[in-house]
């Protein structure tokens, strides 16, 4: 049986759908949580210098997506055909624009460049959140197929992180996105993860 073990930071952000997949899957594997202190030493030991990693029979896998993705496929979570794997392909993205806008403005050090990237990811906000509850509410619930994918479990993962980011809830007044991060949340491994996480920064 393979042996699983995720590198990242103690925060939700980029690892936290791969936390949250491989727990839906039943995959046991360590969850090994760095303190910032710790990076300078680890990070020459990455594939492109970046986490997360996931080592699997100590074989380095990097980028986030790409490890979501070969989870999703070996555990029924990517479509039951090419073109539901195209529309979760989609909505990833999608999501992840979001994302980058939000992060690239969260972590500018310049103050003038970070006010500017600021004013123009709030502006993209509430666009994408109210094309993501039309999207949730056209589909039983769920981002693609009226059924749980890993789409799904990249949004709640990122949820936390977005909202603390923006100081603000995500899905504040979007009522479809609200019921679907609370149904991945109730998920019976989702929920034993959630309830013994160790507290994070965001």
């Amino acid at each position: 049986m393979p042996t699983y073990k995720l590198i990242y930071f103690n925060v939700t952000g980029l690892g936290e759908p791969i936390r949250l997949l491989l727990h839906q899957s039943g995959i046991k594997f360590e969850d090994k949580r760095m303190a910032f202190e710790e990076w300078p030493d680890v990070k020459p030991k990455m594939p492109m210098g970046q986490v997360p990693v996931l080592e699997i029979d100590g074989k380095p896998h990097h980028q986030s997506k790409a490890i979501c993705r070969l989870i999703a496929r070996k555990n029924n979570l990517y479509g039951a055909n090419e073109e539901e794997s195209y529309q979760i392909d989609a909505t990833i993205e999608t999501i992840d624009d979001l994302r980058q806008a939000i992060s690239q403005y969260y972590w500018e050090e310049d103050p003038a460049f970070k006010a500017r990237l600021k004013e123009t990811a709030l502006k993209k906000l509430p666009v994408y959140v109210d094309k993501f509850e039309e999207q949730v509410k056209k589909n039983g619930g769920f981002f693609v197929g009226g059924k749980l994918t890993w789409a799904d479990l990249m949004y709640t993962g990122y949820t936390e992180t977005l909202s603390a980011m923006t100081e603000s809830e995500l899905n504040k007044d979007h009522p479809e996105l609200q019921k679907l991060v609370a149904k991945v949340r109730a998920l019976p491994n989702i929920k034993a993860y959630l309830d013994k996480r160790p507290k994070t920064l965001f």
